[in-house]
């Protein structure tokens, strides 16, 4: 059940349910001037030195995003449906479907039901908030309501219904007294017959097996009969899924969902239904979860940013959930006031970015705004509003040390020593994690191994995945056709097209070294040996180019997008070798090419960058001929904060390389006395 026949999926992703002409696209309402980006109103920097955030502004942070989405409701009918975003963001050909429509519904309820919770009288722009979303629960079952779902047929496989059923039982659980109780019995069966045909269903092997549990585990609490036995392999599933130090493997890909999705559904699963009915699953749920102490913090940057990696980006800090979540598990010895800078600097990179929040209200499908790169063909508009899961940690009461302890900024402030670079490898998952404390960016290294002829869906061989490592402080950049790349090597294949190298085998972590190997798709006869180091300011790559084919050949540093006028650019020969350097006013990158490479150049990009219109990176470029021996490239790639001086030892901090090829290996010798052995097996 790897993976399902393509025609299947499509049906999951896109078009189930009835075809039909949104009622509020006509007439988006513009945001009013001043309240585009979030206001953080009376910020309480005693209690949060570093963004000011209390439990009462994350509730301000939903009822802001709710807002939003409310824009669109003028009467209890209206659906909960938004603009479309150009692009490959369904329904592409403009037609709103009752599927859309069902996100939107469920996944406004995020943010809904941590409000309804204290306040079930809520009312925004005139509409009374639990009234609305009960009236929309019962014409879910109404045939004649454009938003009909009908029940799942006998033969019908996973859907994108599933998925927003599963969500819909998430908050139904969170508020049942709200949400469930007060419908008639009439309107309980009908609603409960149309989920459980999905939730007793088939699903697909990965964090989707918790849609089915919590669609069957909430009839059960509501004493209906659901099957039993397949809710349990379900569990059993999800659990064989657990690869240690709290990750999960979601089948194939490591990415956030193998720790945000796995890492809210298990605890709140547990929470809500497992501790009562079964509490061994849930023991294990909760023993799983408390490993994401050790190293999922790191991946944050030191003021709480998250990294741009993985497919559903725009879920943005949904990402953060885990972090309240640690409020339940009261594990000793947890940092709750990191914890929660953390998570709260995450909700903030977004909210208050200006590019975050567009006009019609609602968030773009991006990053920050609206970037196309990053989007995948399952998502509509409303499929933003899935990262209102960030909100479910508020299921965490007032008086948890999660909201009470002191923001603080943890091992950033204790551990990690300026200077110094720190590496967390994780060997479930094969996954590193890399701080930095010069800068306060964290790093991740990660799985992808997926080829563009069998990635019909297009994100699993994308930038999304393909890149040689993600950064918070450098959000990745799309290639481009002329060879424009960022932190990949790219060649030149035999359709004369520049093709970036997706098809990764991790081989081990060593001496602080990352390994992998890596073949072109489209040529078995290009492949690479590759050897991450990690520094205080940056990456040493120690590359061996073993091919049999000739080949042009490109690889990038991060990019940087223009910030407050052109980017600067210079060069500089330091120590005989050829150094590029690039400053946008935050950071500045250099690029040393210590051995191998023909050249290097500044590339110009429009249209490929995330933070802005306008970028650049720095790429050596080269002409590889096979030869007796491989051909080693030894490529520095740094970074400071603008304003920084370099000096020629951080420019070129290696002294010396030696190549022995009938070793397979490069001694690395640092001016500083250090050497590294780098070992190709």
């Amino acid at each position: 059940m790897k993976y399902f026949p393509k025609a299947l999926l499509l049906s999951a992703f896109l078009l189930t349910g009835n075809l039909l002409k949104a009622q509020s696209e006509a007439n988006p309402v513009k945001a009013e001037a001043g309240q585009k980006t979030f206001q953080l109103v009376n910020p309480d920097f005693m209690t949060s030195p570093h963004t000011g955030m209390t439990r009462k502004h994350w509730k301000d942070a939903a009822h802001y995003l709710l807002t939003g989405a409310f824009s669109y409701v003028k009467t209890l009918d209206d659906p909960m449906v938004f603009p479309k975003q150009p692009g490959k963001s369904y329904p592409r050909d403009g037609v709103h479907t009752n599927t859309e429509m069902l996100e939107g519904l469920c996944r406004t309820l995020f943010m809904a039901v941590p409000l309804l919770k204290e306040n079930p009288n809520l009312e925004i722009n005139g509409i009374k908030v639990a009234e609305y979303y009960r009236h929309q629960l019962v014409r879910l079952s109404d045939p004649t309501s454009p938003t009909y779902v009908k029940p799942r047929s006998s033969n019908g496989g996973p859907s994108q219904i599933l998925v927003e059923f599963g969500g819909l039982a998430v908050s139904l659980f969170y508020v049942p007294e709200v949400l469930w109780a007060p419908l008639t019995p009439t309107q309980k069966e009908t609603l409960a017959k149309t989920m459980l045909s999905y939730g007793d269903g088939p699903t697909i092997a990965s964090n989707w097996r918790f849609f089915n549990i919590f669609v069957m585990s909430f009839f059960k609490e509501q004493g209906y009969r659901v099957n039993e036995k397949l809710m349990l392999e379900y569990v059993d599933k999800s659990l064989e899924q657990y690869r240690g130090q709290g990750w999960y493997n979601d089948s194939p890909a490591y990415d956030y969902y193998s720790m945000w999705a796995f890492q809210m559904y298990g605890p709140l699963w547990s929470e809500f239904f497992g501790k009562k009915h079964y509490p061994e699953y849930a023991a294990k749920f909760m023993a799983n979860f408390k490993e994401v102490n050790d190293n999922y913090p790191y991946l944050f940057g030191r003021d709480g940013k998250m990294i741009m990696w993985g497919r559903s980006i725009a879920y943005r800090f949904a990402a953060a959930v885990p972090f309240p979540l640690m409020g339940l598990a009261q594990e000793p010895g947890t940092n709750y006031g990191w914890m929660r800078r953390i998570a709260s600097g995450s909700m903030l990179q977004f909210l208050q970015n200006p590019d975050f929040m567009a006009p019609d209200n609602i968030p773009t499908l991006g990053f920050y705004g609206a970037f196309e790169p990053a989007v995948q063909i399952y998502s509509a508009r409303a499929s933003v509003f899935w990262m209102g899961k960030a909100f479910l940690g508020l299921i965490v009461p007032e008086g948890n040390p999660f909201w009470t302890e002191k923001e603080n900024e943890g091992a950033w402030e204790k551990e990690l020593d300026k200077g110094k670079v720190y590496n967390k490898f994780q060997e479930g998952s094969k996954i590193l994690i890399t701080d930095y404390p010069n800068i306060g960016a964290a790093e991740v290294r990660a799985w992808c191994h997926e080829t563009v002829a069998k990635d019909w869906q297009l994100f699993r061989s994308t930038e999304n995945y393909n890149r040689l490592s993600y950064n918070s402080a450098f959000p990745w950049q799309a290639d481009g056709k002329n060879g424009e790349v960022a932190m990949n090597y790219v060649f030149k294949n035999k359709k004369n097209e520049w093709e970036a190298l997706r098809l990764y085998t991790f081989k081990k972590f060593e001496d602080g070294i990352y390994y992998r190997d890596v073949v072109l798709e489209t040529s078995d006869n290009i492949k690479l040996n590759l050897a991450d180091i990690t520094l205080p300011n940056g990456i040493l790559r120690i590359d061996r180019n073993i091919s049999t084919e000739a080949s042009q050949v490109r690889l990038g540093h991060y990019a940087l997008p223009q910030k407050n006028g052109p980017i600067k650019e210079q060069s500089r020969k330091v120590k005989g070798h050829q150094v590029r350097i690039i400053d946008n006013g935050e950071y500045q990158l250099a690029m040393v090419s210590l051995t191998g490479w023909d050249g290097m150049e500044t590339v110009k990009a429009t249209g490929l960058h995330p933070v802005s219109q306008e970028s650049s990176v720095i790429n050596a470029t080269g002409s590889f001929q096979p030869q007796q021996q491989a051909e080693v490239y030894a490529t520095l790639m740094l970074w400071k904060k603008s304003g920084e001086k370099w000096t020629d030892d951080e420019l070129v901090p290696v002294k010396k390389l030696e190549h022995s090829a009938k070793d397979k290996t490069v001694t690395v010798a640092f001016r500083k006395g250090e050497k590294k052995l780098v070992r190709f097996e």
